[in-house]
């Protein structure tokens, strides 16, 4: 059965302002093959084939909008947004991306929380199935 996971990390990324004004952060958005806060791990090969479909659509169409809170839903509140991803890659097991801060409401409080050097969680949300492992942990599964 297929279940919402949310899943959460710290964020240590750098902000910056680009060429335009615009507020960029690059950093860390998921890891592959750990324990993340939830107990959760993610095999490899599932993250890259969800990152690789994410990328094709999400990201290559200008549409990789993120929320400043943690919805129990999957689908994105525009009313709430607060930025957008505008690329992912790997470093090895970490998918590292980066991320535009909006000039939205919720992309102002996001914005000034990060230049008071607030250290905040990313999170990821998706429908999916997990398979028990040792202890709490479960695994993510395909």
């Amino acid at each position: 059965m297929k279940s919402l996971l949310i899943e959460t990390h710290l964020f240590e990324g750098k902000v910056k302002e680009d060429e335009v004004g615009r507020t960029i952060v690059k950093g860390v958005l998921q890891r592959a093959g750990a324990e993340n806060q939830n107990g959760r791990v993610y095999p490899k090969p599932i993250l890259e084939r969800e990152a690789k479909k994410y990328h094709s659509t999400f990201i290559k169409e200008r549409r990789a909008l993120g929320e400043l809170d943690h919805p129990d839903s999957t689908v994105i509140n525009l009313k709430n947004v607060s930025h957008n991803i505008k690329e992912i890659w790997w470093d090895g097991d970490d998918l590292c991306g980066t991320v535009e801060i909006l000039g939205t409401p919720s992309g102002n409080i996001l914005k000034e929380l990060l230049k008071a050097g607030i250290l905040l969680g990313i999170s990821s949300r998706g429908m999916g199935s997990t398979k028990p492992l040792n202890g709490n942990r479960v695994e993510v599964q395909d």
